[in-house]
């Protein structure tokens, strides 16, 4: 077995660190430089801040299971207790996100017909439109209010997208499984909570998590334990041909046995001239935010106290932003002593054409959106650094049925050829993760 591999993100380190470990010949082959795809950290005046994701959940195995096997090499960094809290702004003021029934009860962030509605959730039939959206979902079972102000902005947060539009057995799986296996979210939770956990079950912790120094020393470790040599950077043009059933790469004329693509689906067609274009099309359709992030350092903050996740501006607020992550109240040495790091996101699906707006601007819109909703006096930032990405976070909408019967068929009929990244399974660093050990244990039926 030869394995080519097409993407130095997570999910392709991820893979070769497992097939490495398996003993599997295999090389990397990067558009890029660097190798980490998005994910890279950087450090300036005091401030250590990331330039793709900040942070990661624990709801997968596979990710704890990977900082288990790196060890010392790369060291895990849980989030403390600020970001169990979440704010989400309305009608000019930050309102905290209710964590249990006393809160959701006093809460001006939902209606009280819809609290009323929320009890009898448990006595809702369950639906049964697989390609049921996740705005239609939550309008059925909870209420406007629930969509408006915890959904809505939830999904701006994971997604930067419109909950209208993504599909939630595709988006949200699990939270589609929990309505149809026990027909209600709340009874579902009580159910899944009260279930005897085995060890391992128990390491999955849903915690919110980085890595000490940032997330750039995971893809360091995994890079330090992969080999350099076996990545291959700086692929324009990258090409594979099919032939008597093998992968050949038009860089280095390399046979592979099998090949993986962690790479976006806009990516696909060029990358691969033995399929039709009528093959992938389903796949081309799928369509991605576009997102500026803008990384906020200040030697000594001056605004209203941040001991929180962060904050969420629902759409119907019709703020210029779509919420901001305080990185310095929930991860150590991110920022000095008496400052602070903040991640503002702006664009979206909603707000695409925000995304395109020259840096002077976007600068101008941040400087006056935290004024206003953070008590600013003044906006002098002693850190400023906008980061654009065009093809963001895939939307798992309404294509996806046909964008996932398309890969099914393209495998089959390209055995050896593997689709992943983020265009299936999931969107998160910890899906990234298991996606990327699930496809080592495939190639070798661990």
């Amino acid at each position: 077995m030869n394995v080519a591999i097409i993407g130095a993100g997570l999910t392709g380190l991820t893979t070769a660190y497992y097939l490495n470990r398996y003993g599997i010949n295999f090389r990397i082959y990067e558009k890029a430089n660097r190798a980490g795809g998005v994910i890279e950290t950087n450090s300036e005046n005091g401030f250590i801040f990331e330039m793709g994701p900040n942070t990661g959940v624990l709801n997968r195995l596979e990710a704890v299971q990977l900082f288990e096997d790196l060890g010392n090499d790369c060291k895990l960094e849980v989030a403390n207790k600020a970001a169990k809290s979440r704010w989400i702004w309305k009608n000019e003021r930050w309102e905290p996100l209710p964590s249990g029934l006393i809160s959701g009860i006093k809460t001006p962030l939902f209606t009280f017909s819809d609290k009323l509605r929320l009890l009898a959730e448990p006595f809702r039939k369950r639906g049964n439109d697989p390609e049921e959206t996740l705005a239609g979902l939550v309008l059925r079972r909870m209420g406007k209010s629930f969509l408006n102000y915890a959904i809505d902005p939830f999904i701006l947060g994971i997604y930067s997208g419109d909950p209208a539009k993504l599909v939630t057995q595709y988006a949200f799986p699990k939270l589609y499984q929990l309505e149809q296996d026990f027909g209600s979210f709340i009874g579902g939770a009580v159910k899944k909570t009260i279930q005897p956990k085995d060890e391992t079950e128990k390491k999955v912790t849903k915690e919110i998590f980085s890595v000490e120094g940032g997330l750039g020393n995971l893809i360091n470790a995994l890079v330090k334990n992969i080999g350099k040599d076996k990545i291959q950077t700086g692929c324009n043009g990258l090409q594979f041909n099919y032939k008597e059933k093998k992968f050949i790469s038009n860089k280095d004329n390399f046979k592979f046995t099998h090949l993986i693509s962690t790479t976006g689906g806009y990516e696909l067609e060029k990358l691969f001239p033995f399929l039709q274009k009528d093959e992938v099309m389903p796949i081309n359709k799928m369509q991605y935010s576009q997102v500026v992030q803008v990384s906020l350092g200040f030697k000594k903050w001056t605004g209203i106290e941040l001991k929180a996740f962060g904050g969420l501006v629902p759409s119907i607020e019709n703020r210029k932003i779509l919420g901001v992550l305080f990185i310095s109240s929930f991860l150590k040495n991110r920022a000095p002593k008496e400052g602070a790091l903040l991640s503002v996101f702006l664009g979206g699906v909603r707000q695409a054409d925000i995304a395109n707006l020259p840096d002077t601007e976007i600068k101008e819109i941040v400087g006056k959106e935290l004024k206003a909703m953070f008590k600013l006096k003044e906006f002098h930032p002693d850190l400023i650094k906008i980061f654009r990405y065009k093809y963001a976070i895939p939307q798992y909408g309404l294509e996806s049925s046909d964008k996932l019967k398309t890969i099914g068929s393209i495998e089959k009929k390209f055995p050896g050829l593997i689709l992943g990244g983020n265009i299936r399974d999931g969107i998160g660093i910890a899906d990234r993760i298991k996606q990327g050990k699930n496809i080592a244990n495939q190639l070798t039926d661990k």
